[in-house]
């Protein structure tokens, strides 16, 4: 798909705070705990995407609950647009939770019918890592507005999928602060740094990753086992020198003794 012209003025429903909403949003707790997760997380690796060494940005993209029944098609042209995602959660958000996500808008007449449609059924939730990837995903998931979007980016993701301005099929981070804050929101344990590369990269790989690895292809080239991959995996555990060491916590409350592995 090719680049679309500069993206007109008018913002998508998430941009910024009046007192009254920002009042709003400091009353308010996140609760990630309470997502319903239907797929798992998709981690996906990075390890060559920029051989240029330049900094690899991160923004999130929401697929809506009007263009979930095309999020295969919409992550195939994210993909060939050169985009990784290296997170990704099917969810479906509680109307707290939504008004969270929403809490800039807080007050604003559109605010209950965005919370009813965002909350009507499954959504799906990505980290994507691209240069410049805040700018790049807004270009090309075109304009708020789903109806302008087919009359001045026809191609747009956008144009092709969102119907109105309210369900205009996905979402995304409008600034790189926006971006760190959704992240967080729907992946509490995503570190948002750049992603290491050039000499860093090599550095980090020969202090903490290729010795253990070595020794498992080793090991694996020896055993040859009948699925590789799976025995590679549970040899690289077996032989884990980070291995977390369990000890048992007594607190005073309940909750704290409950562990949770996602």
């Amino acid at each position: 798909m090719d680049s679309h012209s500069k993206q007109s003025s008018e913002k998508e429903n998430e941009s910024r705070h009046s007192p009254q909403q920002e009042h709003h949003h400091h009353q308010q707790q996140r609760r990630h705990s309470g997502f319903e997760d239907t797929m798992r997380s998709d981690h996906s690796s990075v390890m060559d995407f920029n051989k240029s060494g330049i900094f690899v940005e991160r923004t999130l993209a929401l697929i809506k609950p009007d263009a979930v029944h095309k999020a295969n098609e919409i992550e195939t042209i994210l993909l060939n647009q050169g985009f990784t995602v290296l997170q990704k959660r099917r969810v479906i958000l509680t109307a707290e939770q939504c008004s969270d996500f929403y809490s800039e808008h807080y007050g604003k007449k559109f605010f209950p019918s965005l919370v009813a449609f965002m909350t009507s059924g499954p959504i799906v939730a990505m980290v994507l890592a691209k240069e410049n990837a805040v700018h790049q995903w807004r270009e090309l998931i075109g304009p708020t507005n789903s109806t302008v979007a087919k009359e001045t980016h026809s191609e747009s993701i956008r144009a092709l999928y969102g119907t109105n301005e309210q369900k205009n099929a996905v979402h995304g981070s409008d600034s790189e602060v926006s971006a760190e804050r959704e992240i967080r929101f729907f992946f509490p344990n995503c570190i948002v740094e750049p992603i290491p590369m050039g000499q860093p990269a090599k550095d980090y790989l020969e202090q903490n990753v290729n010795k253990t690895l070595m020794k498992a292809l080793t090991a694996l080239c020896k055993e040859k086992p009948k699925d590789p991959v799976l025995w590679l995996a549970d040899k690289l555990m077996e032989i884990n020198p980070y291995k977390p060491k369990l000890t048992q916590v007594h607190s005073s409350s309940p909750v704290d003794d409950v562990i949770i592995i996602e």
